[in-house]
């Protein structure tokens, strides 16, 4: 539906046209498939038409995740935490770990508790809207899977035989250009997933914000459990488990206040209360 303002895409949460609505999707064809990136902006960045697109949010949203991987990285490094940048990589890897399995049981209970807070029609809406953010965080499982998949089913170990037989070779090439398409698909998914919480901006603007400050604070509270950082001084180490909760805790705050007041979007509006 369209109000005025020159055809501009109506807000259905109230205060008439929305700005700086959301950019149409490009259209992923069949040559596009061999592009892992394309593929990748396909499945993890959010495509509502009707979604409000803030350049000046996404900037921060971006910053923050880039601040934060850099933090960690260097204080990895500086008390010893990591012996060099294969270290660094794992343990970047095992905290998303951590993050994907906070996110998986957090995720449908915060989806779940969203669609039954809103009043008809509302509750329907959001729950048809809820299948790609779905889809985007199965879509990330799986890719992380499928390399030990992969080698657990045997088809690629220490002692594989290359030249055993013509099908073989043909199965095992196959394999391998699936791998290298599937590594820069994966990168890329993580990114877009830090950054767009799993396009929850597809369910409600409002949910990114939220979404990413409970997990943040999980994810702190999993650190804690696990006494992550035992070789930092702690002072440092409280620095760093409690800064990103805050930080993201402030930027979702920001990000909310911003919706509200240059964009007429809120949370009370979204649920109908």
């Amino acid at each position: 539906m369209s109000g005025g303002g020159g055809g501009a895409p109506w807000n259905p949460y109230g205060g008439g046209p929305l700005p700086g609505v959301g950019r149409p999707a490009r259209r992923l064809t069949f040559g596009r498939l061999f592009n892992p990136i394309a593929v990748g902006r396909a499945v993890f960045t959010p495509s509502r038409p009707d979604r409000v697109h803030d350049p000046v949010v996404k900037r921060v949203q971006v910053l923050r995740t880039v601040v934060g991987l850099i933090a960690v990285t260097w204080m990895l490094l500086s008390y010893g935490q990591a012996a060099d940048a294969d270290a660094v990589v794992d343990d970047r890897f095992g905290q998303i770990r951590t993050t994907l399995i906070a996110l998986g049981v957090t995720f449908p209970v915060a989806v779940a508790a969203f669609v039954m807070a809103a009043r008809p029609p509302n509750r329907r809406v959001f729950l048809r809207r809820a299948a790609k953010p779905v889809g985007a965080l199965l879509a990330l499982v799986a890719t992380l899977a499928v390399p030990r998949l992969i080698t657990g089913l045997g088809y690629v170990d220490e002692n594989t035989d290359w030249t055993a037989s013509a099908g073989r070779v043909a199965v095992l090439f196959a394999l391998g250009a699936f791998l290298l398409w599937l590594a820069p698909f994966a990168l890329y998914g993580i990114a877009q997933a830090l950054v767009h919480v799993f396009r929850t901006a597809d369910l409600h603007e409002t949910v990114p914000p939220l979404l990413a400050t409970l997990l943040v604070w999980e994810v702190a509270l999993f650190d804690v459990l696990r006494g992550s950082y035992d070789g930092v001084p702690f002072g440092v180490r409280a620095v760093f488990i409690l800064g990103a909760p805050l930080t993201v805790t402030a930027a979702a705050l920001w990000e909310l206040r911003r919706l509200r007041t240059r964009h007429g979007v809120t949370l009370r509006a979204a649920l109908l209360r």
